[in-house]
């Protein structure tokens, strides 16, 4: 591939430990990599408040959050894709008539996440971004992206049947879903990107671990698949470093990049 100029990271399983920190070392490296000029990006199914709270040593110069739903480069929004309120409002109807009324959803909007958890999540991981809680009872928000717990996936498939202008995704770590307006994803998030850059897509370099990362990692220059990817990753990948709890991202970028 040509010298790359942009390097975009997962979080989940990616750049974070599993404890969800950014290990010193790896730190370090990022920030040796924007001395020598790359452009550093986040690219993550996070919401984008949620994954500023591990990054505030680092200010990445390009940030694709909710899954693709919001792109900025150098802190100026370049695109975003929203469900209207009444879209929104529909959604969440219909996930609690197919996946029942007690399952759990979550929302990014611009300003915040919500979530009708049953248990505080920073009870279960201190390092857990705020949420704020909801019923979701006349909720009024227009939503970036809407995620719901589906113990079946053929319940996911009848909600994904119910709406024409969809993007689903499957995590691999439990019964999560998320779900974007059609089309919406890290690799279309990307191209916009680049375009904005002025850099071609030959010219970057994406770190994935994920269902969601397979797109990202083939449209790139070079696709790097953590160690602790699910196995369709490193199917897919043009490299494989170590996993994240070896600091896998800052092993490759110091033998490779660096």
């Amino acid at each position: 591939m040509e010298k790359p100029k942009i390097l975009l990271f997962d979080l989940d399983g990616t750049l974070l430990r599993n404890d969800k920190t950014l290990s010193e070392y790896t730190l370090k490296t990022l920030c040796k990599c924007k001395e020598y000029g790359y452009l550093i990006g986040i690219s993550t199914s996070r919401s984008e408040q949620n994954c500023l709270g591990f990054l505030r040593k680092m200010k990445p110069d390009i940030l694709i959050s909710s899954g693709g739903a919001l792109v900025r480069v150098n802190e100026k929004i370049i695109c975003s894709s929203l469900f209207s309120v009444i879209e929104t409002k529909g959604f969440i109807e219909s996930a609690r008539k197919i996946c029942g009324m007690d399952c759990e959803i979550t929302v990014d909007t611009f300003d915040a996440h919500y979530w009708n958890y049953k248990t505080n999540p920073k009870e279960q991981d201190q390092s857990w971004g705020d949420s704020i809680y909801t019923d979701f009872t006349d909720f009024k928000y227009e939503a970036l992206k809407i995620c719901v717990e589906i113990p079946y996936p053929s319940l996911a498939q009848k909600l994904c049947e119910h709406f024409s202008e969809l993007d689903s995704q499957r995590f691999s770590d439990g019964d999560w879903y998320k779900f974007t307006k059609s089309g919406i994803t890290k690799e279309k998030a990307i191209l916009a990107v680049c375009e904005a850059c002025h850099v071609a897509v030959s010219e970057t370099v994406a770190f994935g671990d994920d269902y969601a990362d397979i797109g990202m990692l083939k449209i790139c220059g070079i696709g790097v698949a953590m160690g602790n990817a699910v196995q369709e990753v490193k199917d897919i990948a043009d490299d494989i470093t170590l996993s994240n709890e070896e600091d896998g991202v800052a092993a490759y970028l110091e033998k490779w990049i660096i």
